[in-house]
């Protein structure tokens, strides 16, 4: 009798079934490190749970299950997941439908975390407003953090070589285990009452678990309550505390705090001495300004108003007028030159000795010496004078006869 052949989705459906009825797959939990999430366009998320290098498991969360999802799944994290192994028909392979996922050892602490962040932040402690800043002049210089660790060393180190004439003020804190968030809480407050100009809060790299005592609330509180400007400078420039978003300023390690609070002296004596070289050649060139503008006022009263100055203006003026009388004499001269030419032309013309020069004469009695103008006047044998043009002529008269009209 030949064997029974079946469907690959017979056996699929069969392998299905099994998985269904075993009440331990229908609802399980599994713990493990994500890899390879991906978030789908249509809110499922992917991902595989890994155990080191020797097993994974293919997981699902569909996106009606996303609700209690109350953080973000990233590689690397350590999860458990809550839900159910079945059978993917169509690949014929089994994954896990988880139902719920939550942090797993330090992703418990990350949760509690993001969960304390969110809640400050709802009550408004990392809002803007209440960030102050940095004063640019510091004198003195609160630091919360460990004695003996590298932060307070490369602090001070990088606040002397920027400034020495800085005072630094070490509160000693514990800043990892039990109690730490007491210490790191009573010398925040320690230092604002002292009056500081700024206060730097941090210690040097580490896990989460070492960094855990600046993510308490009771340290951010401090920070916030704190009247004195801070500045964070936990960890290295990835590490990210809970005080960080609380404080006024973060630094990304206690190296760059020091170098943000503390200003560089010589850079500042730099910038003084270039002000102090602008500030003298402004006043040179002002005082340059008013000595060359005093010497020409000098000039002015000593020159315009001394008695020799006035003397030889007033003779400039007068000969000047001179010039001017001259010029006008002249003027005047020629023009009454012409006016007698004009009047000796028109007497020249009504001249009689013109007229005798034109063949006329001038005839008078001997007796008389007006002209003799009419025959009326004259007589036979009277005597007369005739001139002419170049002298005169005695005569007498033989005959006398009248014009006949």
């Amino acid at each position: 009798m030949a064997a029974s052949v079946y469907s690959v989705t017979q056996v699929n459906n069969y392998i299905k079934n099994m998985f269904n009825q075993d009440f331990l797959l229908n609802r399980i939990s599994v713990k493990g490190e994500v890899s390879n999430c991906k978030y789908h366009g249509s809110g499922h998320i992917y991902f595989t749970l890994k155990e080191g290098s020797t097993a994974t498991l293919t997981c699902v969360m569909f996106a009606g299950n996303r609700r209690g999802l109350n953080f973000e799944l990233k590689e690397g994290q350590n999860i458990i997941v809550d839900g159910t192994v079945t059978v993917y028909e169509r690949d014929g392979k089994y994954q896990l439908y988880a139902k719920s996922i939550t942090l797993d050892g330090v992703g418990a602490l990350y949760q509690q975390y993001e969960e304390l962040k969110n809640r400050l932040e709802e009550m408004g402690m990392f809002a803007k407003e209440y960030k102050r800043p940095i004063p640019r002049y510091v004198k003195k210089v609160g630091i919360v953090t460990s004695r003996t660790g590298a932060a307070v060393h490369d602090i001070i180190n990088i606040s002397t070589r920027r400034n020495p004439y800085v005072q630094l003020i070490l509160y000693p804190a514990q800043v990892q285990g039990e109690g730490a968030s007491r210490t790191i809480v009573a010398g925040i407050e320690a230092l604002d009452r002292l009056g500081v100009d700024v206060i730097i809060v941090g210690r040097g790299g580490g896990s989460i678990e070492d960094l855990w005592a600046f993510n308490e609330e009771a340290v951010a509180m401090a920070v916030f309550n704190c009247s004195t400007p801070v500045i964070s400078a936990v960890g290295h420039e990835t590490d990210f505390t809970i005080i960080d978003f609380v404080a006024d300023m973060r630094a990304p390690t206690p190296s760059a705090a020091a170098e943000l609070a503390v200003y560089d002296y010589r850079i500042f004596k730099e910038n003084l001495d270039e002000y102090n070289r602008r500030l003298l050649s402004v006043v040179r060139g002002k005082y340059d300004r008013l000595a060359s503008r005093l010497e020409q006022y000098k000039i002015r009263v000593c020159k315009y108003n001394s008695p020799s100055y006035k003397l030889i203006e007033k003779r400039k003026r007068l000969l000047d007028i001179e010039d001017e009388l001259g010029e006008a004499m002249k003027r005047k001269l020629k023009d009454n030159r012409q006016k007698l030419m004009l009047v000796s032309e028109k007497l020249n013309g009504l001249s009689p000795l013109r007229q005798l020069a034109r063949g006329y004469s001038y005839v008078t009695k001997e007796e008389d010496k007006g002209p003799l103008t009419s025959i009326k006047n004259v007589s036979v044998k009277d005597g007369l004078t005739i001139r002419l043009s170049d002298g005169s002529v005695n005569a007498v008269v033989t005959d006398v006869k009248a014009i006949k009209e």
